[in-house]
């Protein structure tokens, strides 16, 4: 059997990127091996997380992003521009790496995979530092990433 994935779908993805920027490649939660197709906005907020029992392989497939990488107290310890105009296509960030994406202006789409089975209590753990999405302060702190440096702490630290 074979799946295609359309260059059509990462439109279609782009159109509902606020409500649902994910698209499942693999068949379910299950699967040992999870992939899935992503699609943000320019203005989309990924809140800074890391996963404590598995890592992540991301292969920009559309334009680019800056992946941000912090320590315990949300101090950004580097930043890498991945995608186009980059000398990077893709990305892994090990577990227990506190990282976030900030997209360029124009949106980005990327594959990501990562070890299944997918388990909710342990798949990912957020930032205290950061603001949860939907919170009042995110376009202030999604402000403070497309400007954050190594070194620099967050707003309110």
């Amino acid at each position: 059997m074979l799946k295609l994935v359309p260059h059509a779908l990462l439109d279609e993805l782009a159109a509902r990127a606020a409500a649902s920027p994910h698209y499942n490649i693999h068949a379910t939660p299950a699967d040992p091996v999870q992939r899935f197709l992503v699609v943000a906005q320019g203005d989309s907020y990924f809140r800074p997380h890391r996963h404590t029992s598995r890592s992540e392989l991301a292969l920009l497939v559309r334009g680019g992003v800056d992946v941000l990488l912090f320590d315990e107290r949300g101090r950004v310890l580097a930043r890498h521009a991945v995608g186009e105009n980059a000398d990077s296509l893709a990305y892994e960030t090990a577990q227990g790496v506190w990282h976030t994406l900030v997209p360029g202006s124009a949106g980005c789409a990327f594959l990501e995979i990562k070890e299944g089975p997918y388990d909710p209590a342990t798949a990912v753990q957020f930032a205290e530092w950061a603001p949860a999405e939907g919170d009042s302060t995110v376009p202030a702190f999604r402000s403070w990433l497309r400007n954050a440096q190594p070194e620099d702490l967050p707003p309110s630290s």
